[in-house]
């Protein structure tokens, strides 16, 4: 990897930097990431959390998702963005939302997921791999 993948809020009171590639990196148009998003779907990179560094103090709300388990979003309490997400049954990951990338061109889809909820005036690329849920990772 040439460089860390860096952001955080648009106050600039969270940042991250992310020292390794991504393992996964999605659209998700689950009806939870619509809201969040204001939109049709959720854009995430997730990684190893081991390669995460994290500076400033995020707000957090936890839900329990489609698959039973806890997720934990964390926000600004400065400027209300939306920067990652951490589940409790996979306490090794970190996932970034891609709009708080400091060069969210990096970002490279793989897959669409909950596709089930998604709307026909979401348009994602059509090459994407489409699952109904989550697939397994």
């Amino acid at each position: 990897m040439d460089k860390p993948y860096t952001g955080g809020c648009a106050c600039g009171a969270i940042h991250y930097s992310i020292a390794s590639e991504p393992l996964f990196s999605n659209h998700c148009q689950c009806r939870d990431c619509q809201r969040e998003s204001g939109g049709g779907h959720g854009s995430y990179m997730t990684f190893a959390r081991a390669g995460v560094t994290l500076t400033g103090k995020a707000r957090t709300w936890d839900m329990v998702g489609d698959s039973g388990n806890v997720k934990t979003r964390g926000f600004c309490a400065e400027c209300g963005v939306p920067v990652y997400l951490t589940f409790a049954a996979m306490p090794d990951i970190f996932t970034i939302r891609v709009a708080s990338l400091d060069d969210p061109a990096r970002y490279k889809p793989q897959v669409v997921t909950y596709a089930v909820r998604g709307y026909e005036w979401d348009h994602l690329d059509p090459a994407l791999q489409k699952f109904e849920r989550m697939p397994p990772m």
